[in-house]
């Protein structure tokens, strides 16, 4: 989703209006699908169009903020939004409300995955698989050296216990 800016001249008046546009795929070629008119955004520097534009996506899609920092008139638009989405598709409710029994939730293969991707993603940053593949160390080596470090890092137990604890992690999914 983006916001476009349009300019109507009526009367010898030059008036500003804002879409939050949508591009859609169709079979002639991608389109835009026009969401909503946002009205005159001018007070707004156009820099946060594209923040109002994420935020507004993230509302509609359920995306909670980790911290709550939308002002009164990004509310207003995102509640604006979701009522002219409402009333696009009679019936639907944008605000859905699903039943879970708690006492009939069961889960199988708990596996950790949080220290894992963070672990990961920092021998991705420092680059260090680079750096073993310039040693001359194979592909699989550099994985075994990957899952031990990983290991030590975060489960600091014996060799003899690494097995156990890769089968207790999503190592293998990420």
């Amino acid at each position: 989703m983006y916001i476009r800016k349009t300019i109507n001249k009526q009367r010898g008046k030059t008036y500003t209006n804002h879409l939050l546009v949508e591009s859609i795929s169709t079979p002639k070629g991608p389109r835009q699908k026009t969401i909503c008119s946002l009205g005159d955004l001018s007070p707004r520097p156009a820099s946060q169009w594209l923040k109002l534009a994420h935020k507004i996506e993230s509302a509609l899609v359920g995306q909670c903020e980790l911290i709550e920092d939308t002002d009164k008139e990004t509310r207003d638009i995102i509640r604006k939004v979701k009522e002219r989405l409402a009333k696009d598709i009679p019936g639907k409710d944008t605000d859905e409300v699903i039943s879970v029994q708690v006492d009939k939730v069961e889960t199988t293969r708990h596996r950790e995955g949080g220290s894992v991707h963070v672990g990961y993603q920092f021998w991705k940053k420092l680059g260090i698989d680079n750096i073993l593949g310039e040693a001359g160390l194979s592909t699989k080596a550099r994985i075994l050296t990957c899952a031990m470090t990983m290991n030590r890092l975060i489960m600091p137990h014996s060799e003899n216990a690494m097995p156990e604890w890769i089968r207790s992690t999503a190592i293998g999914d990420i």
